[in-house]
């Protein structure tokens, strides 16, 4: 069995990891025990009352582990073989049996934050293999990338237009003396076609062209989020491709 002192040596590191990062010291410890199936809430946290992890009563220690047991169980890596109370056997699910290391603790959290079912396919292909591998702002460059390059396809622009420009051009309002662009949705209103428009150039002006210029340090979740977006960028321009081609 790994203890949890040999995983976190130092108890004032245990109270400062998140949640979910000392869950996966919990499982980590939990995956160690020679028994999967003979886990029990009320045994196991009465032990650690009796036997301190480090060697001396502290109920912070205690009560965070209750937190981390409980994140497990939320999350499927645990679960309860019935409800009878505190004494309740606990299992190691299938999923919790996968992990088997820090770094697949990580793999998954990061996964979790950015589900690929959801996302459009090219971002799910070219994107989530660099957000895997906590690599956000190549990731956000990367999604934006592919918006630029599909809005340039589905618009019908030489290579050599990018940027803001390019989203200006193909989403041109109708009205007025300017041609409308290729990817305009003229059954909308002209407000909303400028909408529109602003839409496209404002995320290709905040979220690409950063990226291209400097480093900008990103959280997972606010990458996330951003790459989210993209993905739905792209799914207006098929939307728009597809109305296109069935236009006479």
């Amino acid at each position: 069995m790994v203890a949890i002192r040999e995983l976190i040596p130092n108890p004032e590191d245990l109270l400062a990891l998140d949640v979910s990062e000392l869950a996966g010291v919990l499982l980590e410890h939990l995956n160690s025990f020679d028994d999967y199936d003979g886990l029990h809430h009320y045994n196991f946290f009465n032990d650690l009352r009796n036997y301190p992890p480090y060697g001396k009563p502290d109920n912070r220690i205690n009560e965070a582990l209750m937190e981390a047991w409980d994140w497990l169980l939320y999350e499927g890596f645990l679960a309860k073989r019935g409800d009878d109370g505190t004494r309740a056997g606990t299992f190691i699910t299938r999923r919790g049996r996968r992990i088997k290391s820090k770094d697949d603790f990580e793999a998954y959290r990061k996964a979790s934050l950015l589900p690929r079912g959801h996302l459009h396919p090219l971002i799910a292909n070219e994107v989530y293999p660099a957000f895997l591998r906590g690599k956000y702002d190549t990731a956000i460059f990367e999604a934006f990338r592919e918006v630029e390059v599909e809005v340039r396809a589905a618009g019908g622009f030489q290579a050599t237009d990018i940027g803001v420009p390019l989203m200006r051009n193909a989403f041109k309002p109708s009205g007025g003396t300017a041609m409308t662009g290729p990817l305009t949705d003229t059954s909308l209103p002209v407000a909303e076609q400028e909408a529109m428009m602003a839409l496209f150039a404002g995320a290709i002006g905040m979220y690409k062209n950063p990226q291209s210029h400097r480093h900008v340090p990103t959280e997972g979740q606010d990458a996330a989020e951003v790459i989210v977006f993209a993905s739905q960028l792209l799914r207006i321009v098929d939307r728009l491709k597809a109305q296109k081609a069935s236009t006479p």
